[in-house]
């Protein structure tokens, strides 16, 4: 079922009008209208001709056909995509062709990315020039194999390209959306080529602190967050734990026959890990799948931890794991932070093992380039540069070093990073038991008589701060009664996860 909806739209953008191209740009090429794309110059080359030569047709959409084609010069052999100019009847039909070329140039070099060439275009058409991928689909060779059934070792190796490109997407502020085996073509037909992604037409950027509104994407694959209208990166994330699941069994998590009884499903039910063959799949793989299938975009994991799972790591090891947006992200609410908040905050870090924080070694390993087992100001400028849509500029960089640095020395270390890089949403929904042992065990150290409260005193002790430790308690002191429970710390410590950034904006829905 390739269901496909409407068009992207950001969380404060107007809703885009009906695709251009179907009846209604008809109508407007009957009434002598020009359309959108024949007044528009792009600002592309203008010598496809000479440079190119169109060969065998090998797919086609609603406003382009793609090709095979020769470099003229090389004689190398690429993909093109040609678009249709009077097609492109409404401006939303020219923003949709200039965003997909911007996003080709900025993901540009990434491995598990069709390479961008160039772009073109002459009086009737866009040319989109690309590599060519000659080794098929994904869903093909999942269709090829016996029983549609990946090895647990081969399925990995696909997922953890396909996280690679989520993650590579996220830095740029760029969500897929539409992350699915149809749309990763493998280089060659080679058993061990790479994979490629290759269609972002439904892709597009997103503002921090926004979410998207529409609905989009293809309807075995699609998130609950998207059903419900305020989604973000995440969602690309459910859909390579939806892949997965396919891969590892042969069956879709969510099944049904119609549409809105699988949006039903995703809403509603979870993924059925008795059957077989699940009884027989390891535990790793299983527990990567499911906190991939975290209905909580919150609880879920981001691309970069998922690719720090012990399923998923090439040979045990972490391979170049990207940087995390959301930790990125955490480090910069850090600095907003109560102080009591971020005390708090240092205590749980230090009741975690180092399997617990495993995703968190790598994201610091990440950073600290010169591996001296600190993070510098000039290091965590850099990484923060990586993070696009924000580019934190000097002087706030070292705001955020200066939060972490609790024994201020001018350097982050491993525990100070932990503390204000932990997703404290992932350890209450992934394992409450844990949670509640964890929570105990920080607030335990505050709680110096064991009474089962904290007291200003205790906080100052703990602190070391001097003068009224009031302010601190004000916060976290729900009831008012001049001392935290321990449902009032663990109350606080949830605050400081990543929000679920819930935006009011008008419904509307349109399929293309």
């Amino acid at each position: 079922m390739g269901l496909c909806f409407s068009s992207t739209a950001a969380a404060d953008s107007p809703p885009r009008p009906a695709a251009a191209g179907g009846a209604a740009g008809k109508r407007e090429r009957s009434r002598g209208i020009v359309a959108c794309g024949k007044r528009t110059d792009f600002g592309y080359d203008k010598d496809f001709e000479a440079r190119y030569s169109l060969g065998k047709l090998l797919g086609h959409g609603q406003f382009g056909y793609t090709y095979a084609a020769v470099d003229r010069a090389s004689g190398d052999r690429v993909a093109v995509k040609r678009i249709d100019k009077n097609k492109m009847v409404l401006p939303v039909a020219v923003e949709d062709v200039k965003r997909e070329v911007k996003i080709l140039k900025a993901l540009q070099g990434h491995e598990n990315v069709v390479h961008f060439y160039n772009a073109f275009e002459d009086d009737n058409y866009v040319y989109i020039v690309m590599e060519l991928c000659e080794g098929g689909e994904l869903l093909d060779r999942i269709l090829a194999k016996k029983d549609s059934r990946y090895s647990e070792k081969d399925a990995a190796v696909i997922v953890r390209q396909m996280l690679k490109v989520a993650a590579e997407c996220h830095l740029h502020g760029l969500v897929h959306r539409d992350m699915k085996p149809e749309n990763f073509l493998f280089k060659s037909t080679k058993e061990d080529s790479p994979l490629k992604a290759t269609d972002f037409g439904l892709s597009d950027f997103i503002r921090p602190g926004k979410q998207f509104r529409d609905i989009v994407g293809s309807a075995y694959y699609v998130a609950p967050e998207v059903l419900k209208r305020k989604s973000g990166p995440e969602s690309d994330v459910w859909s390579i734990g939806v892949i997965t699941y396919i891969l590892l069994c042969g069956r879709r998590p969510f099944w049904d026959k119609t549409e809105d009884g699988i949006f039903k499903e995703v809403l509603k039910n979870k993924p059925d890990f008795r059957r077989k063959p699940w009884p027989n799949i390891t535990p790793a793989a299983k527990d990567f799948v499911q906190k991939l299938l975290v209905k909580d975009p919150r609880a879920r994991l981001t691309a970069a931890q998922a690719l720090s799972h012990d399923w998923v790591r090439e040979g045990g090891k972490a391979s170049e794991i990207p940087l995390d947006i959301s930790v990125l992200h955490n480090m910069r609410q850090f600095v907003k932070y109560s102080r009591f908040k971020q005390f708090a905050l240092r205590a749980l870090a230090s009741t975690l093992n180092s399997e617990e924080l495993s995703d968190l070694r790598d994201q610091f390993n990440a950073i600290d380039v010169d591996k001296n087992g600190t993070i510098s100001l000039e290091e965590l400028k850099q990484a923060l540069a990586k993070d696009v849509p924000w580019r934190l500029k000097g002087p706030r960089v070292l705001e955020i070093i200066e939060a972490i640095d609790s024994n201020t020395d001018g350097l982050v270390d491993f525990e100070e990073f932990v503390a204000a890089t932990l997703h404290v949403h992932q350890l209450v929904e992934h394992d409450t038991e844990k949670w509640k042992l964890l929570s105990q065990a920080a607030f335990d150290k505050f709680d110096v008589d064991g009474d089962g409260y904290i007291t200003s005193d205790e906080l100052r002790m703990h602190t070391g701060m001097k003068g009224s430790i009031d302010p601190l308690l004000e916060e976290a002191d729900i009831d008012k009664d001049g001392k935290i429970s321990l449902d009032e710390f663990r109350r606080l410590l949830k605050t400081a996860s990543m929000s679920a950034r819930i935006v009011q904006t008008p419904r509307g829905i349109r399929m293309s």
